[in-house]
């Protein structure tokens, strides 16, 4: 166990007696898309004064069952009884209107707007017919203190990072002063920090006799929050369990319909000493440098640190996404001259994006056409018209090799689930054939099998030949699957230490600035 999670008070039963009518109640509830059965015959209960976990694969149907309770979907089965009364919500007003509020794994925030207009938007303090901006800082103020992050009201959304968007969602949750209170990956962004914070205000709504809905993939909280845990698979209700009374084995179990023996598989990849990528005194001012480091053929590199430490600026500026001063970047030995992330891609380096909905997929478009993205001249013929039979040739290809869940190439790309649009990300660039695979928290928001598919593929590349680095906030996931790990602090590698004669402890120490490299 982390340091982090040594600090966390340990979780005891809700204090409310449970009345006999929950707070919530799902009886048989089923919903379908095109060419989909999202969900079916779906039934359980939240109760005032607790932490109800609801887990299962990506594909499962925990979102689209959150978005029917909080009235952004209708089911077309099924009824929501709040507090024993049947409720049919048009909209999610109405849910609002009913005590229910939902924290987004999808960030559902304007980003051209302040922090203080996005927590209150259309709830907004008035004066008359106008705004009382007074007012609205300092209700907004109050909620930034209220779950501790240390921004201005008045700072632009589109300015902070994922991580603090996440924080973002979560104070608008709260200043809602819901009965009952969703929460979709609420920790997938944040620090182990802000996730301590998070569980502590967890812990006082609970008190406060608040109903919360809990979805995760990081099995190991639930332990410390949760008091009953209810299984989905393949849009189904498959058991619910008093949490003391079941083991994580057994809802891993359930989950996947079968026994998980290993976390991360058997590495088959072995690094050579072979330098695909050379990076030398890599500087953005104030943000990082100067950055040096290597990557080896057949190698799973780590960037580990905490967030603001630099990993993603370094890699995104490998990639072009980000200009920088001084530096240079080999690959295999030849100096590449990166202007763009469209010279990156020429190059063979690829970036996928820990935020894979705003900078990885085009949500609008088909499977089909995000696979061949990256790469359309390869299924285009004379006169550079796509030819639609080879395009979908190819997307059926990654479908397979990558197991993504969907009725066909032709399904839009924002109705999978989050695991299999990651899916799809990787697809877009393997069919670019890539030299180099830089993964910005590949697994966040993926359920546990999923997770395990993406290890075995990032080992498989590996072993093919491929570089490849793996940005994670997750010490375990860096302590599974890489052969090196660089510690990042405050804009520079502290450290670059072997995966292998290190441990958690170690990183976190380079990571927090109290040892580096002489």
């Amino acid at each position: 166990m982390n340091a982090a999670a040594q600090q966390r008070a340990p979780r005891t039963a809700a204090p409310h007696a449970m009345p006999d009518e929950p707070l919530l109640r799902l009886n048989s509830v089923g919903k379908r898309f095109p060419g989909v059965i999202a969900l079916q015959n779906v039934s359980f209960d939240v109760r005032a004064g607790e932490v109800h976990a609801i887990c299962g694969e990506n594909g499962a149907g925990k979102s689209t069952l959150m978005k029917i309770v909080s009235g952004q979907y209708r089911p077309d089965e099924g009824e929501i009884y709040i507090d024993g009364r049947e409720h049919h919500f048009a909209s999610t007003l109405e849910a609002q209107a009913a005590g229910i509020a939902i924290i987004h794994q999808e960030l559902n925030l304007i980003p051209h707007l302040s922090i203080a207009e996005n927590i209150f938007l259309a709830r907004e303090p008035k004066r008359g017919f106008f705004i009382d901006r007074a007012r609205l800082a300092a209700n907004s103020q109050a909620a930034l203190d209220r779950i501790g992050l240390s921004l201005k009201p008045r700072t632009l959304v589109g300015s902070l990072s994922v991580a603090q968007q996440q924080m973002i969602e979560i104070a608008k949750a709260l200043s809602l002063n819901a009965r009952l209170l969703i929460m979709d990956e609420p920790t997938s962004s944040l620090t182990e920090s802000e996730t301590v914070h998070l569980f502590r205000i967890i812990k006082e709504l609970r008190t406060a006799g608040v109903g919360i809905v809990y979805i995760s993939h990081r099995l190991d909280e639930l332990a410390e929050i949760a008091d009953r845990v209810t299984v989905l698979r393949d849009g189904r209700t498959i058991s619910t369990d008093d949490f003391a009374a079941t083991t994580i084995e057994q809802v891993v179990s359930h989950m996947v319909g079968r026994d998980l023996d290993d976390v991360f598989p058997e590495r088959k990849s072995q690094p050579t000493n072979d330098v695909l990528l050379s990076v030398k005194g890599l500087t953005r001012r104030d943000v990082f440098g100067p950055v040096s480091f290597e990557l080896r053929r057949g190698e799973i590199l780590g960037f580990a640190g905490l967030m603001g430490s630099g990993r993603t600026e370094v890699a995104r500026a490998v990639f072009g996404a980000d200009l920088v001063e001084a530096g240079e970047v080999q690959l295999q030995g030849k100096r590449l001259s990166i202007h763009s992330p469209i010279d990156a891609i020429r190059n063979g380096i690829a970036y996928l994006s820990e935020d894979r909905k705003g900078n990885g997929l085009a949500l609008q478009m088909t499977v089909a056409k995000n696979i061949t993205l990256a790469n359309v001249e390869a299924v285009s013929g004379a006169g550079g018209f796509i030819r639609f039979d080879e395009e979908a040739k190819v997307a059926r290809k990654y479908i397979d090799a990558l197991g993504i869940r969907t009725p066909g190439v032709n399904q839009i790309t924002r109705n999978l689930s989050g695991g299999n649009q990651q899916k799809v990300v990787i697809s877009k660039w393997l069919f670019r054939e890539s030299k180099i695979l830089f993964f910005d928290e590949p697994t966040r928001g993926i359920d546990v099998g999923a997770k395990y598919a993406i290890y075995e593929l990032m080992d498989r590349l590996a072993a093919q030949g491929i570089g490849v680095v793996l940005i994670s906030s997750e010490l375990p996931e860096i302590m599974g699957m890489t052969d090196r790990v660089a510690v990042f602090h405050e804009g520079r590698i502290a450290g670059v230490l072997e995966t292998r004669k290190t441990n958690q402890e170690e990183i976190m120490h380079y990571a927090s600035g109290r040892i580096t490299h002489a």
